[in-house]
């Protein structure tokens, strides 16, 4: 069951994700938590405490998505790297599309809020280590895991304007992971 500020931070992203960073205040917080006024001002005092908190959370949200994932796909291959970052941008961008969205709103906050940026910054490291890790399973160098990383931040975007609508992403995952993979060694 969720605590008092997680269900705040929750109510935070589905604001941050549905009205974008001009819907997001204190009060629309607390309609969102169905939360008696003032709730969400107890927690964090300034609106940028409250989207510190929401970068963190979406973390956290994040890191139990990735360590699900990882469980279900069983040994580290290609197929299943290929397997995780298709499932993972398909469901950024439909099941979890206003989570996504709460964090490119994020995003455009931090500019003006440098403790928003460190936020941030700190989150999308520690999700990058977990990729860099899952690839190096599958005998993808660090070098280009970031580079598959950053192929998948750039799908996401893609799907969410529209650009990439109802396209799998899939195909062009497996030819960028299997250019990015060494060479399959020859049995002797």
């Amino acid at each position: 069951m969720a605590t008092k500020r997680e269900q705040i931070l929750d109510a935070a992203i589905e604001v941050l994700g549905t009205r974008g960073s001009r819907g997001i205040t204190h009060r629309a917080v607390d309609q969102a938590a169905e939360l008696p006024a003032g709730s969400t001002s107890n927690y964090f005092r300034t609106r940028e405490a409250l989207l510190c908190g929401v970068a963190e959370r979406l973390e956290q949200r994040d890191h139990a998505d990735w360590t699900a994932l990882h469980r279900v796909l069983g040994p580290p291959t290609v197929d299943h790297l290929v397997d995780a970052l298709a499932r993972f941008i398909t469901r950024a961008t439909t099941t979890d599309r206003v989570r996504t969205q709460a964090r490119l709103a994020l995003f455009g906050e931090s500019q003006a809020m440098p403790t928003v940026a460190e936020s941030l910054r700190r989150g999308h490291g520690r999700l990058r280590e977990q990729a860099v890790e899952l690839a190096a399973q599958a005998g993808i160098g660090p070098i280009d895991a970031g580079i598959l990383v950053d192929y998948m931040d750039g799908a996401v975007i893609h799907r969410l304007t529209g650009a990439e609508h109802g396209k799998d992403p899939r195909e062009a995952l497996e030819r960028l992971t299997r250019t990015l993979s060494p060479p399959a060694r020859k049995a002797p």
